[in-house]
């Protein structure tokens, strides 16, 4: 995490730089404003990196000498056979249309988004996959 905490805090002083150049040169509010947020939160995630890496174990991506397996770990259990994703994808793709075409639209995504996040979250304590 040091090496991403430097990252960030390069990033921040680049953002710093850009955003005195852009708005001294171009005197436009929003996007010296876009530059200082932009400055804001890159220092905020270094600042969180690097006091963070002061306080765990030192991590493989420290090691320069380290492979890619040394980091490797559980990345967790994934259902090969659900069809929820489809029922929640179809409801944020109706309630994101909502908001363009009408929201009369939120009254049909709704249901589908509540059974779809019901049916995930509820996948394997019901039917054929109870037991896993």
């Amino acid at each position: 995490m040091k090496i991403q905490g430097k990252m960030f805090m390069w990033l921040s002083l680049f953002f710093l730089a850009m955003a005195v150049v852009y708005g001294l040169w171009s005197k436009e509010p929003v996007g010296t404003t876009a530059l200082v947020l932009s400055f804001g939160l890159s220092i905020m995630i270094g600042f969180y990196l690097g006091f963070t890496a002061r306080r765990v174990d030192v991590g493989a991506q420290d090691n320069k000498e380290a492979d890619v397996a040394d980091d490797a770990g559980e990345v967790g259990f994934f259902s090969p056979h659900s069809w929820q994703p489809l029922a929640l994808a179809a409801g944020g793709a109706f309630a994101f249309a909502g908001v363009a075409i009408g929201w009369w639209l939120m009254y049909f995504s709704a249901p589908l988004l509540l059974i779809g996040l019901w049916g995930w979250v509820f996948e394997y304590y019901r039917g054929e996959n109870r037991t896993q």
